[in-house]
């Protein structure tokens, strides 16, 4: 089997930051690839539809909706569990686009941000060829939630002469001394076990949509008003997106 697949990068979550690139590769799709992610997250769905609704007006496409394999979020091996879920997501994909494309069809899957950044799609596919199956890929990069976080908080990433650090959550007790750290993927919120009086956090969630939420000052000030905040968000619509931005102020 050979397939055309597009990985479209849609921002994190406002249509209008989107690229032309993206929508050049959307409107030449003619198979999306969805992957829905189970109770409460049916408005990632929607989401994703809102993009294709705005740029695909005319149609002219198959929507392919499936559910996602679950990962072991209680196994006590993180890394041996995410690669289990990885090779079940490739088995997926690989049979999906066995059943669901034509020769002649161009898949696509969207996805939030930026597809080289906290994405695993990209490794997935690594996985989907060792199915058989003959891929002719195309990356079209997108706007992050790092980058919307800065632009929000009206804040560079990088200081003059200074890394910047960009982790998941679960790593960053063991960071160190902290600078300048982005962090992602902190569902655990792993922040407010710092106890450092000089570090300043700009936190968001939802970026990018009518439900963006933005705090930012010093992080022993602001902590439990983001832990409110971010708790009663969760409740409300059922999931959440959220990150950071840790810094020492100069």
């Amino acid at each position: 089997m050979n397939a055309n697949i597009l990985l479209i990068g849609i921002g994190p979550g406002d249509p209008r930051q989107v690229t032309y690139e993206a929508v050049e590769a959307l409107q030449r799709a003619t198979v999306f690839f969805v992957l829905a992610k189970g109770p409460g997250t049916d408005e990632l769905v929607r989401l994703r539809k809102a993009v294709l609704e705005r740029y695909r007006p005319e149609g002219g496409y198959r929507l392919v909706q499936v559910d996602d394999p679950r990962r072991d979020a209680q196994a006590e091996d993180y890394v041996g569990a995410v690669h289990d879920w990885h090779r079940q997501r490739a088995a997926l994909y690989a049979r999906l686009i066995g059943e669901q494309m034509a020769t002649e069809d161009i898949g696509a899957f969207l996805l939030w941000g930026e597809p080289t950044l906290y994405d695993s799609t990209l490794r997935i596919l690594d996985l989907v060829r060792e199915h058989g199956v003959t891929l002719r890929l195309q990356v079209i990069p997108g706007i992050s939630s790092v980058q919307a976080l800065a632009a929000r908080h009206q804040v560079p990433l990088n200081r003059i002469g200074e890394p910047l650090t960009v982790l998941p959550g679960r790593r960053l007790a063991g960071q160190g001394p902290i600078d300048n750290v982005v962090v992602m993927l902190d569902g655990q919120c792993a922040f407010p076990q710092l106890d450092d009086p000089e570090l300043v956090i700009y936190w968001g969630a939802y970026l990018g949509t009518e439900d963006e939420v933005l705090i930012a000052g010093p992080l022993q000030a602001v902590k439990a008003r983001i832990l409110e905040v971010r708790e009663k968000e969760r409740r409300r619509k059922g999931w959440i997106m959220d990150t950071y931005l840790l810094r020492r102020e100069l």
